[in-house]
């Protein structure tokens, strides 16, 4: 019967599939159209980086929440909650908790000390080229584990529309993103980009809203009857909706929860592409009130996703979402469908336009990850250790356009490979790298004196290869029959979330390599970069 059930959602796409690719292509055709426009506006490096630093904090705080509201928000969220109950909605609190770290410890003092990248706050007060080195690299290393994690929900949602069902469509899919995304950074800069998160921002909230209506409409506004049902209908009883379901069976998974929620709260403060939006406004008291904005309108996006998690809970038998996708990634869009009528157009339409919203989204957040790997690349490693900073602004756009293209190639290389995990789980990994690697960094050298160009390169280097080391040893990669290589069985490392160890570690490391470094830091400059993080003087 389920198979059934499926077989007819994929044959109505297919029906439909005309109306889906249009509403796909407008949206594409719409975003490269503003891309090339922003394009021809880009005349130097501080347009093609931070957009001329020419946007408002209600701007920059509506391309913060398109940059944050990834596919694991929408589609990962929705299906762990529509799967696990309770559980699921972790994810939703860990991303939005994880606001006020950013918002207390990060925004204001990096909008001050930095021009472009992370590096330049790293290199205001240590040795430039190791920190550099080791700055560039672990935000090109984050931004990958970001990446695949789109990709990955772009070849689930593209292939469920379009009925695609073997492995070559799926990769060619990835491929496609993979390509859209190199056209919009190479050719738009920060300011494309940042129009395309915008325009992207507006169409989530607004499908978002229009689902949790729906949802809440067919349930007459009673939250208690959607819950009660949803319980019901998930064949799991009361047990749904308390914790537990996913992680507190055994001990090893009520560690994974902490190690999970560490690593969703610390994360976001160390995210590159999050921080390199800090530098798109004009002043510190901008970036401040820009994650305000973000924080409010991404706190009313994760309060929906319990109406589009629980409403396809209730509406939609699990037997069905796992048959579409075994993460569950696909609920939201199922859902969608559902509310419309199963084989109705209102339902295809629906569908249509949910699934167009999705990809939106994945192709926003895919362009902001480039641009923040690629602007590193070509402003940390190429203009500043390679060329010694005698590269100049021209030399140095050309080179982030190149980087594009390299990291647009191992991102569509490594989303083949991840194309079955579940969304959310991956962009976890991301936010562990980024907490054990950057954050502590980022926290000593604004806020310690001490701190050497050692410790922060044992700090980077020893959070990056901890985190990365661990994730290839646990149950993501291999021994698990929802990981990367299901058939094989290296992982000794039980949980699938390294943070809990990885960010105390790269904390740990930056303290002993400052203890044990022989080199004077600089008090002289660490009192300018204090005044200056704090009050903004001279800040660029």
């Amino acid at each position: 019967m389920n198979s059934l059930t499926t077989l007819a959602a994929t044959n109505q796409a297919s029906d439909h599939r005309t109306l889906i690719i249009s509403l796909f292509a407008a949206f594409v055709i719409a975003t490269l159209f503003i891309t090339v426009w922003a394009g021809r506006q880009t005349k130097d490096a501080a347009d093609f980086y931070a957009g001329g630093r020419q946007f408002s904090a209600f701007q920059n705080g509506l391309a913060v929440s398109g940059d944050y509201m990834s596919a694991a928000s929408f589609l990962g969220i929705a299906g762990a909650i529509a799967l696990f109950g309770y559980d699921g909605f972790l994810y939703s609190i860990g991303f939005l908790v994880a606001w006020l770290v950013a918002l207390l410890l990060v925004a204001e003092p990096l909008r001050n000390s930095g021009r472009y990248t992370m590096g330049d706050v790293l290199a205001y007060r240590m040795r430039q080229r190791p920190v550099r080195t080791a700055a560039g690299t672990s935000t090109i290393v984050v931004s990958i584990f970001y990446l695949l994690a789109q990709m990955a929900g772009a070849g689930v949602l593209v292939s469920l529309l379009l009925g695609i069902t073997s492995d070559a469509g799926k990769i060619l899919i990835v491929a496609l993103v993979g390509v859209l995304m190199i056209v919009y950074v190479s050719i738009g800069g920060m300011k494309g980009t940042t129009w395309v998160q915008m325009v992207k921002a507006v169409l989530l909230i607004s499908g978002t809203v229009l689902i949790t209506f729906l949802v809440l409409l067919k349930f007459n506004f009673n939250i208690s009857d959607l819950l009660g049902k949803a319980a019901e209908n998930s064949g799991k009883g009361a047990a749904f909706l308390e914790p537990g379901l996913q992680y507190g069976a055994t001990g090893t998974s009520k560690l994974d929860f902490i190690s999970l929620g560490i690593a969703l709260v610390l994360g976001t403060a160390g995210l590159p592409h999050i921080l390199i939006r800090f530098y798109t406004v004009p002043t510190a008291k901008a970036a401040r009130k820009s994650v305000n904005w973000a924080i409010g309108i991404i706190g009313a996006f994760y309060l929906m996703t319990l109406a589009l998690g629980f409403g396809a809970a209730a509406l939609i038998s699990q037997e069905e979402i796992i048959a579409s996708n075994p993460s569950g990634n696909t609920a939201a869009p199922l859902l969608a469908q559902h509310l419309g009528g199963t084989d109705s157009a209102w339902g295809a339409i629906l569908l249509a336009t949910i699934s167009a919203v999705a990809f939106a989204t994945i192709l926003a957040v895919v362009a902001g990850l480039t641009l923040a790997s690629s602007s590193s690349f070509a402003h940390d490693i190429y203009a500043n250790v390679i060329k010694k900073g005698q590269a100049t602004e021209k030399q140095e756009v050309r080179a982030a356009r190149l980087a594009t293209i390299g990291i647009g190639a191992v991102s569509i290389l490594l989303g083949a490979l991840a194309r079955d995990l579940n969304v959310a789980g991956l962009v976890a990994l991301a936010f562990a790298v980024a907490a054990s690697a950057n954050l502590p960094t980022i926290l000593y050298s604004l806020f310690w004196k001490r701190f050497t160009t050692q410790g922060a390169l044992w700090s980077i280097y020893g959070g990056l290869i901890v985190a990365v080391g661990l994730v290839l040893f646990s149950p993501v990669v291999s021994g698990d029959p929802k990981a990367m290589f299901p058939d094989v069985d290296f992982a000794w490392f039980p949980l699938k979330n390294p943070g809990i160890i990885s960010i105390p570690f790269g904390f740990f490391m930056g303290w002993l390599g400052t203890v044990l470094s022989k080199e004077e830091p600089d008090a002289a400059k660490y009192a300018e970069l204090e005044v200056r993080s704090l009050t903004g003087t001279g800040a660029h």
